[in-house]
């Protein structure tokens, strides 16, 4: 399963309608942060395995806790929040709060759902990673190429597949704060590519601006 295969399967319908039915925000409104959140975390874990200790880490957690059980099984979503806000805070660092409000801004969720949500689908990506890591047969010293060959094939799937029903959700939610729909008219192979494109350059010092400024187009 692809990453697109992800946003726009069953997996990402069910943690959109469980926070929908939680927090009472538009479905579509969902699906658009899950699109934006999803590659920015893997391009932060991909960051983060370029370290020895972080990779080996991550390594452990994937096979201890995230076997890809939770995208065939939607009530672990809501019950593994918990852990999900975890996750976020060794993802993100210090750049959580930016993070959430740079997404809060650009999605109009308000800032006091951002998280939660955001804690539901942790565990879900943690999942599609340990599966596909699984799948692929890789140990923690294959962990960086595994996660960037996600967001590389994300990028390319997304820019053959004009019709891919996320950019629609996109561009509605997300183009009015931004540019990318106007550009290629394919808003996800955008957001896409800006994570992707931008390495691990530009999460050193001011880089989540960078990153955000270029998902958000501004």
């Amino acid at each position: 399963m692809s990453l697109i295969d992800l946003l726009t399967g069953n997996t990402s319908n069910q943690v959109a309608e469980q926070a929908e039915n939680k927090f009472g925000i538009s479905k579509n409104q969902v699906i658009a942060l899950l699109a934006v959140a999803t590659p920015l975390i893997i391009s932060y874990l991909r960051n983060k395995s370029q370290d020895a200790k972080e990779a080996e880490a991550l390594n452990n957690a994937l096979d201890k806790d995230h076997n890809g059980s939770i995208l065939n099984d939607a009530s672990q979503i809501e019950a593994r929040q918990a852990e999900g806000g975890s996750i976020l805070d060794h993802v993100f660092g210090g750049q959580k709060s930016n993070v959430e409000n740079q997404l809060s801004q650009n999605t109009g969720i308000s800032i006091d759902k951002i998280g939660p949500i955001l804690a539901m689908l942790a565990p879900v990506v943690m999942g599609y990673i340990g599966q596909q890591k699984q799948q692929s047969n890789v140990g923690a010293g294959g962990l960086g190429d595994l996660l960037g060959g996600i967001l590389g094939n994300a990028s390319n799937q997304a820019q053959s597949q004009q019709s891919n029903p996320l950019n629609d959700i996109l561009g509605s939610v997300l183009g009015g704060g931004g540019n990318q729909a106007q550009s290629s008219g394919n808003p996800l192979n955008d957001i896409l590519g800006s994570v992707l494109g931008g390495g691990g350059n530009q999460q050193q010092g001011g880089g989540l601006g960078g990153i955000l400024g270029n998902i958000f187009g501004k």
